[in-house]
């Protein structure tokens, strides 16, 4: 009996050892299944939802007819093509283009266009009606020729309300290809340089856009202010102090290929072109005195030697008359007087005694 009991302790110790050998040997393999399985669900999960944002996004980046119909689903395929940045200055003129396809099967042109201030604006072209739709765009904004040759997009006169986002979107039998920009509108500052007599220079670079970069030569520490003002556009201040020599406000800015420069001149320069003109002043007065003092005297000498003699009095004509009438009378009464008197003489001597003639 007690060999039997040994023998049925060994066999249900071999049976355990057995269960447990087989036990063992299944966790792996469940566990691998397991993984196995996982990783097969998780990728299909993964692959239906990008799926279904895709379609998602397909029906929704997918152009509409102007009619509300759609494209088919064999042109729903999009594809996008990297931005790019242009930067334009105002008051120019700027062209965006599409991206190239085949124009043979060509069925839809639109242009989308978000500028950040304003109304979004629409342009697009069907071939199959060969007609043009607009809404809210600018009579600057059209296309930049016939839309069935060439879909650019022209903007003429371009101004700060212009910047935003463009996009151009073509439809063909391949799918839709989508084209976007990112539209910068550059405003040159005004430039002017200010120096006052107390050494203070006040560089002023108004209403630029993006803000200028000022700077000085030689270089310092100036004292920088902005304003900006709604449009967008910013006005930089630099005061430069003191002011010993002769200095230079250097701008620059996206808007101009080279900087500009202005230059003030020191106090040194200027004092000395003040006395300079103090000086000639004086001069002048002293050599215009001289010249008159020296007139006056000539003038006084050649008055001395040649007096100019008096005017003789003027007669009216009934003087004249009277004296014409009256000279022959007065010479007749001067002979008369003189025979009269030698008359008299002669009787006065023989009368007298002869040693009183004698006197005579």
């Amino acid at each position: 009996m007690k060999a039997k009991a040994d023998m049925n302790c060994v066999g249900k110790t071999f049976c355990a050892f057995i269960l447990l050998t087989v036990a063992v040997a299944m966790v792996p393999m469940g566990s691998q299944a397991r993984n196995s399985t996982g990783s097969d669900t998780e990728p299909s999960q993964e692959n239906n939802s990008s799926a279904g944002k895709k379609q998602d996004f397909q029906s929704s980046q997918s152009p509409n007819f102007p009619n509300g119909n759609v494209l088919p689903d064999r042109m729903a395929i999009t594809k996008w093509w990297d931005n790019i940045s242009v930067s334009i200055i105002a008051g120019s003129s700027v062209n965006l283009t599409c991206h190239k396809v085949s124009r043979v099967d060509l069925v839809l042109v639109t242009w989308k266009i978000r500028p950040r201030i304003g109304n979004h604006c629409t342009l697009a072209y069907r071939t199959d009606e060969n007609k043009t739709y607009r809404t809210n765009c600018s009579e600057r904004m059209d296309w930049k020729s016939s839309p069935d040759t060439n879909s650019a997009l022209q903007i003429q006169q371009v101004t700060l309300t212009d910047e935003g986002y463009y996009s151009c979107e073509t439809a063909n039998s391949d799918g839709t290809f989508i084209q976007t920009y990112t539209l910068t509108v550059l405003v040159p500052p005004v430039v002017t340089l200010t120096c006052d007599s107390n050494g203070t220079a006040l560089c002023k670079a108004a209403a630029g856009k993006p803000a200028a970069q000022v700077s000085w030569d030689p270089n310092r520490d100036p004292r920088t202010e902005l304003e900006n003002h709604t449009d967008g556009t910013v006005t930089v201040l630099s005061i430069y102090s003191p002011r010993e020599t002769s200095i230079t406000c250097l701008v620059s800015h996206p808007a101009w290929h080279t900087s500009q420069s202005k230059e003030c001149q020191s106090d040194n320069g200027n004092m000395f072109l003040q006395y300079f003109a103090i000086s000639a002043g004086l001069l002048g007065i002293l050599f215009i005195l001289a010249l008159i003092f020296l007139c006056k005297l000539r003038h006084g000498r050649i008055c001395y030697k040649s007096k100019i003699p008096e005017s003789a009095p003027t007669h009216n004509v009934q003087d004249s008359n009277e004296q014409q009438e009256l000279e022959p009378y007065a010479s007749y009464v001067q002979k008369e007087n003189m025979i009269y008197n030698t008359v008299y003489e002669v009787t006065v001597s023989e009368d007298l005694p002869p040693r009183l003639q004698s006197a005579m």
